[in-house]
């Protein structure tokens, strides 16, 4: 279900963050290339906001009242709480660029394969029924945007 076109500025009184990595601010424009997405993630210190530039997107939030997926295109406004597990596709044939935004001081993320890389193998394995060999494939550093 496509998100209706608003305007950012009505809607962000928030100032734009950029992301932090290696002491460095770096711009919150997201590019996912065709196949690609941004992988499962959330964020424990404030929601996020994400002005969509160009491309087409599908996003799954998921919550404790289950999954919900919505599309999204140029101009569209996506929204996703605090603490909620989200991951966005790009599900067109050119580039998804898109704009995150955080209302915090400090970007804060935590991406699901980091987190399962730096569990005991043991507990992944009694959970999520996966091999050492699986196990092994899951990338230990975060990568934000995955190839497609």
């Amino acid at each position: 279900m496509p998100n209706s076109c608003m305007s950012m500025i009505a809607l962000l009184p928030a100032r734009v963050l950029g992301k932090r990595g290696q002491g460095q601010k770096t711009p919150p424009l997201v590019t996912v290339k065709p196949g690609g997405m941004r992988e499962l993630h959330w964020h424990p210190n404030a929601s996020e906001w994400q002005y969509y530039l160009s491309g087409k997107g599908r996003m799954t939030l998921f919550t404790s009242e289950g999954a919900r997926t919505m599309d999204f295109n140029a101009n569209d406004v996506g929204f996703v709480p605090a603490v909620v597990g989200h991951y966005i596709e790009n599900t067109g044939n050119a580039d998804l660029v898109f704009l995150e935004m955080f209302k915090a001081s400090e970007y804060m993320t935590f991406s699901l394969n980091n987190w399962l890389r730096h569990l005991p193998p043991e507990t992944v394995t009694s959970h999520l029924n996966l091999d050492a060999d699986t196990i092994s494939k899951i990338p230990a550093e975060v990568l934000d945007v995955l190839p497609g």
